[in-house]
């Protein structure tokens, strides 16, 4: 009878111990997030890309042609575009972005070059701009049919 009155007393102890560390625990979790937690910018004033195409059909090639493309586009936000990173889906297209911050109602370009070699049928290139746009990530599609060589 002992052991049981010992064993349920050290469950209730430890119960309690841990119950008040959750709560502690809790409340400095939301402390911490609250405190650590950045502005967000207003989506009405924020950059934003305004691309005269977002997707380019290049047709059709023969496989190990390159093929280039700049995607053309105007910050029609009311802040300065920062744009932080581009990247594709695969090591076969290799995007460049401008590093510099475009104004409002300035415009610039993502050169897109996609080698074709090692590659045949229908391709889909997706290119992913991350910026400080709403949303952060915008995709842009290179697009097109890739025949294999003739031997």
């Amino acid at each position: 009878m002992k052991r049981l009155f010992l064993s349920v007393i050290t469950v209730i102890a430890f119960s309690a111990c841990n119950n008040e560390k959750t709560q502690t625990e809790a409340v400095a979790t939301s402390n911490n997030v609250s405190a650590s937690v950045a502005p967000v910018a207003d989506a009405a004033n924020a950059a934003a890309f305004k691309f005269e195409k977002e997707s380019y059909d290049f047709g059709q090639i023969t496989e190990g042609e390159k093929v280039s493309y700049e995607f053309a586009f105007t910050n029609n936000g009311k802040e300065p575009m920062i744009i932080t990173g581009a990247t594709a889906t695969c090591g076969c297209t290799v995007p460049e972005y401008p590093h510099e911050p475009i104004g409002p109602g300035e415009s610039g370009k993502i050169s897109v070059v996609f080698d074709s070699a090692g590659k045949s049928g229908m391709q889909n290139k997706v290119i992913s701009i991350t910026a400080n746009t709403n949303p952060a990530v915008t995709q842009l599609h290179l697009i097109g049919d890739v025949k294999p060589k003739s031997k």
